[in-house]
Parts: structure tokens; sequence; C-alpha cells
């Protein structure tokens, strides 16, 4: 239908205005960006920082607009299909325990971006994950910024497919039973290895 194929959306700079009656109102986008995401402890916020995060570790060009509603969260250079997962012990509000590190591996009739269709069988259609858990426990000196805070957990899809085959959930202790813990910069290393099949 005209009008209403794919946007190709054009990367922002935040140094746009915002507009009323065709004149700036004093407020750029780069506003809108520190007030919405500064927090960068919250689980909508957190999950997008560590999709960025994988993508630099795998040298993905970040020219692109992120893609929110794909079927998975990235693809690199070679077609390798990654689906990056979060979870952290904490959160920004009042807590009296540590949260439960536990990451959702679902399968859906994942949406085609591309097409605008959803598929009539449910599968998880990435060729890896990537398990980023936000390891630190002191909110005194707690930084998403620090990588040295993080811990990663590479699975490959076929893998959590055949030890997993309908579990909709999943807990780190189950995840470190099929992967070691690595750094940052083990991702790109890792996430080749799972694609290829080689044991990690």
């Amino acid at each position: 239908m005209d009008g209403l194929e794919k946007i190709n959306v054009t990367k922002k700079t935040g140094d746009e205005d915002i507009l009323y009656n065709d004149k700036d109102i004093g407020v750029k986008l780069i506003d809108f960006w520190k007030w919405s995401v500064s927090d960068l402890l919250s689980n909508s916020t957190r999950g997008i920082f560590a999709e960025f995060l994988v993508a630099t570790a795998m040298g993905i060009e970040l020219s692109k607009v992120r893609e929110e509603w794909d079927a998975y969260d990235l693809v690199t250079e070679d077609g390798i299909k990654i689906e990056i997962k979060t979870s952290a012990y904490l959160q920004t509000w009042f807590q009296k325990t540590y949260s439960n590190i536990l990451f959702s591996i679902k399968t859906s009739y994942f949406w085609d971006a591309e097409t605008g269709e959803s598929h009539t069988e449910k599968t998880r259609p990435s060729d890896v994950y990537v398990f980023c858990v936000l390891k630190h426990k002191d909110k005194k000196t707690v930084d998403p910024l620090n990588l040295n805070q993080w811990e990663f957990y590479v699975i490959s899809t076929k893998k959590l497919n055949e030890l997993h085959p309908n579990k909709d959930k999943i807990q780190l202790s189950s995840i470190k039973q099929m992967s070691d813990s690595i750094t940052y910069d083990k991702i790109k290393e890792y996430v080749l290895r799972a694609y290829i099949g080689e044991p990690l």
C-alpha cells in the first residue's frame, strides 16, 4: 500500500531542534535523550545498552539505526544473527534483596521487519545468544559504563534448542552449565566459535 512501506530512519546527532509552528522551542533532541535514557540501570534502557555493547564488541557498523522490532537484535557483516539478553542484580529503586538473574528465551512467531509479516512457526530465529549480566552488587559504585562490572555468556541457539527446547525463561545457574563467563574483549571470539559449533 502506497505510503505505508518501511521508513528508512536516518541517524540523528542530538543537535536537532524540536519545532512548533516551524520555530524551535529552545529544546533539542539531545535534551530528550538525556531525560529519557540516562538511567542505564532501568530494565529497558539497560537492554538497549547491552545490545550496543555487543555491537561494538563485534565491530558492527554503527551508522545504521537500531532496528527495534526485528526478529533478532544484531546481524554481523558475515550474517550471524545475534539475540542479546540482559539482567542485573541492582535496580535504581529501593531493594530488600538483589534481583534474580533471569532471562527470556521463549520461542515466538517472529516478525520480519523487512516484510512486515510474522512467521507461522514458533522458533528462536537467531544463531547465537549473548547473555549480559551487570554483575556489580554495590549501589554506591555501580556504573554500567564500566565494562569491568559486566560478565557475558555466549550460547548457540542450536545448543539452547537441544537442551531447553520448551523453556520460556532460564536462570543464570542453567546458563553457567552451558557457557563460561567471559569479559567484553572475548565476545567476538566466542560468538564466532559458537556460530561454527566449536565447544566453548
